[in-house]
This record gives structure tokens, sequence and C-alpha cells, in this order.
């Protein structure tokens, strides 16, 4: 295998190996934070055996400023990948606050009350709030919304209450 590595693809393998591990780091750490602690352990052991493979591999051509871009550069584009996926996975909730305006003191009878329903009947956890703005008495709508379908829902409030 080190004769491999010694040949200039060698650096194009260190490359990859890097941007496997630093991507699995970035998905890692998100996973413990969120307190799946046993898969972010998983995914951590098979990591730093690719991080153990790419950094010894590295150091043994370290004379070879191709094999050391090779690292650096898959470092770089690890980060860059791993910030990518997670947002494509778009794991966990977010909240949004929509503020619609009220038509009369009563909450029930708002354009607040309506969206709320139409949002619940898709699915959604919704809480509404009676506040005051500078322009008068308007609703807010605090929705629970799984991050991947935050987009649907900006588009649902914006089609309903511009």
């Amino acid at each position: 295998m080190d004769a491999i590595f010694a040949l200039p693809i060698g650096a194009l393998l260190i490359f990859c190996l890097r941007v496997i591990d630093v991507s699995m780091a970035t998905f890692r750490t998100i996973l413990a934070v969120r307190g799946e602690r046993g898969l972010a352990a998983a995914i951590g052991f098979v990591e730093v055996l690719i991080w153990i493979t790419a950094v010894g591999q590295a150091l043994q051509h370290v004379d070879s400023p191709l094999h050391l871009l090779g690292y650096a550069g898959g470092f770089a584009t690890g980060n860059y990948v791993g910030v990518w996926l997670e947002e494509r996975l778009a794991l966990g909730l977010s909240v949004l606050h929509a503020v619609t305006r009220l038509e009369s003191q009563e909450v029930n009878d708002t354009t607040s009350m309506l969206l709320a329903d139409r949002l619940r009947d898709a699915g959604y956890a919704v809480t509404q709030i009676e506040g005051r703005g500078r322009d008068g008495n308007v609703g807010l709508l605090k929705i629970v919304v799984p991050r991947r379908r935050v987009h649907a829902v900006h588009e649902l409030l914006r089609d309903y209450d511009p």
C-alpha cells in the first residue's frame, strides 16, 4: 500500500481520505450536539481510522509538495463538503415566527387564526400570540418546523399573507 501512496496518485488518495474524514467529523459533531452519542462515537471511530491513514501517509511523504497539497486541500474541501451535507440532510427542527395584522381585537377573527389553522392542518405545531406593533394589533405565530420543510412553510406563509 505504501508503494501506491508514493506515486503522484497517492496525493489524490490522501486528498480523498481527508475529504471523507473531515466530512465525517462535521457530521459527527452535529450528531453529538443533538445527543446521538452512540452514532457519533461509531462515526468517530471510523473517522479516526481514516485520519490516521491520511496523516501517516502525508508524513511519510512530507518532502513531496504534491502530497502536502493533497492533505491540506482535502481538509479544506472536507469542511466544505461536511457543511454542504449538513445543509442537505437538514436534521432537526426550526422555530419560525410569522407576524400578521389583526383585523379586529379578537384573535379568533383574524388572518392569524386562519393561517394558524391552515398550518395545523398541514401538520405543523403552531402557537398564536396577540400583540401590538407600531401600526396596531398583530398576531404572532410561532411555528415548529422540521428544517427540511422551512422553505415550504415560508412559501405557504407568503401565499397566504404576503
